[in-house]
Formats: C-alpha cells, structure tokens, sequence
C-alpha cells in the first residue's frame, strides 16, 4: 500500500508542478488549502457514516477518497509520506502498533518528535462541528427534502 501512496503522491507533486493533467487535483490546489482541508474532513465524515451502516462497499471507495485529500493536503503541507511512516514506526516502537498516541505522550512532541499541538500563528483556524447526519433517522422519502418547517 505505501507504493500507491508514493506513486499517488508523485503524481500530486506532478499536478502542482503542472506536469500532470489532473484537473480535479489542479482545483483543489487553485482553491486553497482552507478547502483541501474542508475535502479531507468531509470524506472522514463520509467513512464514519458508511462505517456505522455497515456499507462495506462505501466505506472503501469513500476511504479510497479520504487517502486522495489527504495526500493532497500532505503535498499542499510539503509532508512527505515517508515522514508518516516514520512517525507510524516511533508509535510502534513505544506501543507496541501504530495507534494513535495518548494525550500525554503527544505533550510537548514539537520538533523532532512530532507535530506540536499549537497551530502557527498564520494557519487558518477552523471552527468545524460534525453535526448529525439527519437522514439516518428519518422516514424513507423525508431525507434530503429541505429544511424543516414550523408547524
């Protein structure tokens, strides 16, 4: 799986280089990284749900898109997948697997050991709220039909 990481990963660094003719990619990267990041919170949003459905088949095309963002924020972020895997080793290193890392063990990482919990002060904040998916609750034929009315 890291060959295809890499190789999608060139081929993003093609694209921003305009030595590829991707034009989805070309417009992510036209619209900024405020929106590459809004692509990659969407499609996690996306996994989650198939994944609570149990949709199988969803939930890996909608994972397949999530690695696509992401890649493309790495890239946008100049992250090398080799810096991932790195980072995935020091975990399975100190846990035992690559999971994710306690609170505690993420405290003061900065530098060398890891991202810092602190933004730059000139990246963009995001206010995200994940908000229930209403359709999952309400009768066939209501999802998707607007915004609720006041009776």
């Amino acid at each position: 799986m890291s060959d295809s990481i890499r190789r999608l990963h060139d081929a993003v660094i093609a694209t921003r280089r305009g030595n590829n003719t991707s034009a989805r990619t070309a417009r992510l990267f036209a619209k900024g990284r405020p929106f590459i990041a809004k692509k990659v919170a969407e499609e996690a949003v996306e996994v989650a749900l198939d994944g609570v459905v149990g949709n199988v088949p969803a939930t890996v095309c909608e994972s397949a898109d999530l690695l696509y963002n992401l890649v493309v924020l790495w890239v946008d972020l100049g992250i090398d997948p080799d810096d991932v895997w790195t980072e995935m080793a020091r975990r399975e290193n100190l846990l035992g697997m690559a999971e994710k890392l306690p609170k505690r063990a993420r405290k003061g990482a900065g530098g060398d050991a890891g991202p810092s919990s602190a933004p730059p002060t000139d990246a963009p904040v995001f206010d995200f709220h994940p908000i229930p998916h209403r359709a999952a609750s309400l009768p066939i034929g209501e999802a998707g039909s607007g915004p609720a009315r006041r009776r």
